[in-house]
C-alpha cells in the first residue's frame, strides 16, 4: 500500500462517530459575520457598505491582488456593519455583518440538481470562473485555487491529484462529500484537468474508506482511463500535500521556495473539486461547505452543509450542545486544529470540522524536561528536528530557526503527538514559523 517515505504516526481515526451521518442542511442564521481574510494571502476588500441590500451569491468583497480571493454573500438581507469583530482566537479582524431577510439568490446561479457534464470552456475561462467564485483550498490550507491553477511560465503540470485522504482524526466532511457528491467530484476533476492541461488524474483515498474507493470506481466505470482512484496506506499525515505527492508519484517536492508544480503535480482537495464543478457548471460562488461537528461526548454528531458566517455555537447547539465538564473546542481536528476561545466566531471557507474534546482528553499532560528520545525527529514527515526548533523558538533564535528549515514545517502535530515529555512542541514551532515567515516577507519587500 502506497505511502510517503519518512515519518508519520498512527493516531486513532475516531471517524466512527460521524462517518455514517449523511450531510444535512444547517438552518440559515438570522445574522452572519463574514471575515475578509478567509484565505492565504491578502484579505479581500469590502465593496459593500452599511445599509446595502445583498443577495446570496453576490460579491461583497473583492480580491486584493493576485494572492487573494473574492468573498460572496452567504445570505440575502441588509449589511449592518463593516468593522472589526473578534475571531475564534479572540483577535479582532475586519468582517461584514449581514442581517437575513429572505433567501433570494443572485441572478444567473443554477440551483438545480441536474448534473452538467460537458464543459466547453477554455483553460483560461475555467480559471477565470474559479477566481470569480472565490474558491480556495477547502482541506484547511485555503490557498486560492485560481493561483494554484495558474502554472508559471516555463513549468508544466504532468498530473492532477485530488486529495480525498482526510487523514485528520474525527473529520468526515470530505468522506461524506465523496459518497454523496461523487458525480460532481468527478466532473469537477475533469474540469480541473482541463484547466491545467493534463490527461491524467489520481484521486487519493486512505484505505480506511473502502466504501468511498468502491463508490468512486463504480461511478467512473471500468472504461475510464483518465482518472484513477488510488487507495493509500492509513498513516497520518497522508493528506499533507507533499506527502500525498510522494505517495502517488514517488517524487519529493524540494524545500521552499519549491512548489508541487516543480515536480509536475497540482493537488486539489475533494471538496474543492465539487466547488469547482458548481462554479464552472452552475455559476455558483463558494458560499457554503460541509462541516463535521464531532467528538466522543457530542450527543448527535453531524455533517452539516453550512453557509459561511454561521456562528460555530449554532452548529454545536444543533448537535446537542457542549458536554459537561472540561471541554476544548477545536477548529479542525485534534492534530492540526486550533483551540477556539470565542464560539460566536463564524464558519469560514477552511473550516472542515469542529471537534469537541472532553474529559481527560481535554487536559494536557504536565510538561517535563526533554529526555532526548528523538521520537519527534522520527515522526516528523519533513525530516526536521522539532525538539531543536522548539528550543530555538523559546529563545527567539529566529535566524537559527530559518537555517534549520522551519519554513518546511507543515504544522501536522506529529512531534507533539509522540512526545513522552508532554512538551507543547507544535505550539512553540508554530509561533517560531509565523515569526520567521514574517521576517522573510519583510526582507523580500526591501529587495
Amino acid at each position: 500500500m502506497k505511502t510517503f517515505p519518512i515519518g508519520g504516526v498512527h493516531p486513532s481515526d475516531n471517524k466512527k462517530w460521524s462517518k455514517t451521518k449523511a450531510i444535512e442542511k444547517m438552518e440559515l442564521p438570522d445574522v452572519v459575520t463574514i471575515p475578509l481574510a478567509q484565505h492565504i494571502g491578502a484579505p479581500a476588500t469590502a465593496i459593500v457598505a452599511k445599509g446595502d441590500k445583498v443577495k446570496v451569491g453576490q460579491k461583497i468583497a473583492e480580491a486584493t491582488g493576485f494572492m487573494s480571493a473574492n468573498i460572496h454573500a452567504p445570505i440575502s438581507g441588509t449589511v449592518t456593519a463593516v468593522d472589526l469583530q473578534p475571531n475564534g482566537q479572540g483577535l479582532r479582524q475586519m468582517m461584514i455583518t449581514i442581517k437575513r431577510e429572505d433567501d433570494e439568490w443572485a441572478e444567473g446561479i443554477d440551483l438545480s440538481t441536474d448534473l452538467v457534464k460537458e464543459c466547453n470552456l477554455s483553460s483560461s475561462e475555467i480559471i477565470a470562473r474559479i477566481k470569480e467564485a472565490g474558491i480556495v483550498g477547502m482541506g484547511g490550507a485555503t490557498f486560492p485555487t485560481h493561483v494554484k491553477l495558474s502554472i508559471p511560465e516555463g513549468k508544466s503540470a504532468k498530473i492532477l491529484i485530488i486529495n480525498g485522504v482526510e487523514c485528520e482524526p474525527y473529520l468526515t466532511s470530505d468522506y461524506r462529500t465523496m459518497l454523496e457528491r461523487g458525480e460532481q467530484l468527478i466532473v469537477g476533476t475533469r474540469i480541473l484537468m482541463k484547466a491545467v492541461s493534463v490527461d491524467k488524474a489520481v484521486i487519493g483515498v486512505e484505505n480506511n474508506k473502502p466504501d468511498a474507493v468502491k463508490h468512486l470506481r463504480k461511478l467512473l466505470g471500468k472504461e475510464a482511463k483518465d482518472i484513477v482512484v488510488m487507495p493509500l496506506k492509513t498513516q497520518y499525515p497522508q493528506g499533507g500535500e507533499k506527502q500525498l505527492i510522494a505517495a502517488v508519484t514517488k517524487r519529493e517536492v524540494p524545500a521552499p521556495p519549491a512548489l508541487p508544480i516543480d515536480v509536475g503535480a497540482v493537488v486539489c482537495n475533494a471538496s474543492t473539486a465539487v466547488a469547482v464543478y458548481e462554479a464552472v457548471q452552475k455559476n455558483k460562488p463558494l458560499v457554503e461547505r460541509v462541516v463535521t461537528v464531532t467528538g466522543k461526548q457530542v450527543k448527535d454528531t453531524k455533517n452539516l452543509l453550512t453557509r459561511f458566517g454561521t456562528p460555530v455555537s449554532a452548529l454545536i447547539e444543533k448537535c446537542g450542545g457542549l458536554p459537561e465538564g472540561d471541554v476544548r473546542v477545536l477548529n479542525g481536528g485534534p492534530m492540526m486544529g486550533r483551540p477556539m476561545s470565542n464560539l460566536t466566531t463564524p464558519v469560514m471557507k477552511g473550516c472542515s470540522g469542529i471537534t469537541i474534546i472532553s474529559g481527560k482528553e481535554a487536559q494536557r499532560g504536565e510538561p517535563s524536561a526533554c529526555i532526548k528520545c528523538a521520537k519527534c525527529v522520527e515522526a516528523c514527515p519533513m525530516g526536521l528536528e522539532p525538539y531543536l526548533l522548539a528550543k530555538q523558538a523559546k529563545k527567539k533564535a529566529w535566524e537559527a530557526m530559518e537555517k534549520n528549515d522551519i519554513v518546511s514545517c507543515i504544522e501536522c502535530g506529529c512531534c507533539q503527538f509522540t512526545c513522552p515529555a508532554n512538551i507543547a512542541l507544535l505550539d512553540h514551532v508554530r509561533l517560531g514559523k509565523q515569526t520567521v515567515m514574517g521576517i522573510i516577507r519583510a526582507r523580500n519587500m526591501k529587495k
